[in-house]
């Protein structure tokens, strides 16, 4: 599938471009987004370039991992990103990171509700997951305002970052 342009209120969602690696090396510089998420740590200026260049590009060539970056409308400034993967036949996982400057303002909720909404309505999908890492918080108040039934705690999930294992919340969205 070709990559596709959404936009809400505020933001423009779209696929990342070759002018949006520093933007990404930048936002991936954060510990609680080398902390919470499967970025190489540390996160080098190749690798964003990989993830821009390639990784992403050919995911959704694929139609196994839609990203898209988020945008906002008046300043340009990167957001975050956010992801639909298919995981099963009809069963997608959303993921997310938001960039540290632009958390705190609805903007996560904002991007990943439109992309769940493009996910319902062009893709054949019965179920949308969630997974964090229990502590990250922030993920889990996103999760449940876009209404997210949180169904529990897995112990020792994965390893993270860090070597160590973690228990991970999951939850899940269910067609409406």
């Amino acid at each position: 599938m070709d990559p596709v342009t959404l936009e809400t209120g505020r933001l423009v969602l779209r696929a990342f471009g070759p002018g949006d690696v520093d933007a990404v090396y930048d936002a991936c510089q954060d510990p609680d987004i080398q902390f919470y998420t499967p970025v190489p740590v540390p996160f080098g200026r190749r690798d964003a370039e990989k993830r821009v260049r390639e990784e992403w590009p050919e995911a959704w060539a694929a139609d196994k991992d839609y990203v898209l970056g988020a945008f906002r409308k008046d300043t340009s400034a990167l957001v975050g990103s956010y992801c639909l993967t298919k995981v099963s036949q009809g069963v997608y996982e959303l993921g997310y990171w938001a960039v540290k400057e632009q958390r705190g303002r609805g903007y996560s909720v904002e991007a990943a509700r439109a992309l769940c909404d493009w996910g319902w309505a062009t893709l054949d999908v019965h179920r949308i997951e969630w997974w964090a890492m229990t502590g990250n918080t922030g993920s889990r108040a996103v999760a449940e305002r876009l209404g997210f039934t949180v169904e529990g705690t897995l112990r020792n999930r994965g390893i993270a970052n860090d070597g160590h294992p973690h228990d991970w919340w999951v939850g899940g969205l269910v067609r409406p």
